[in-house]
């Protein structure tokens, strides 16, 4: 792994936020001036291609943007907030139990959850919230 590949690693495993390539590499050319945006966009898809990235819609809060996250070893959901734009990262047992239960059921393997949920967090859905 080259030095501008991990850059790029790194920053997406710290992100607090999700990341769209345009973001990521604006981030990663304040640290390193010399990456391109071809090395961003080969390093997104050989990471993806090798599973260490998931890459997200988000419920298309800004158009047709990706966004993209280093893949962890507990699935989880997003709620997207349709007010603010915010994105809530969830994570339940019973997700995983929901999950077990899909397996068994289909007699299918499970490799890849992506469950997206859209709606208005507890701040736009007040009276006189962004809704």
């Amino acid at each position: 792994m080259t030095s501008q590949r991990r850059l790029l690693v790194g920053i997406m495993q710290d992100s607090p936020s999700h990341l769209d390539a345009a973001t990521l590499l604006a981030i990663a050319k304040q640290r390193d001036p010399r990456i391109d945006r071809a090395t961003a966009y080969r390093t997104i898809a050989l990471l993806k291609d090798r599973g260490l990235i998931d890459e997200l819609d988000l419920m298309h809060l800004e158009g047709e943007k990706h966004y993209y996250e280093a893949k962890t070893s507990r699935d989880h959901c997003h709620m997207a907030c349709f007010g603010c734009g915010g994105i809530i990262e969830y994570a339940s047992p019973a997700f995983e139990n929901l999950k077990r239960e899909m397996a068994k059921r289909g007699d299918f393997q499970i490799r890849v959850v992506r469950l997206e949920v859209g709606g208005y967090c507890r701040h736009c859905a007040r009276p006189g919230g962004k809704q």
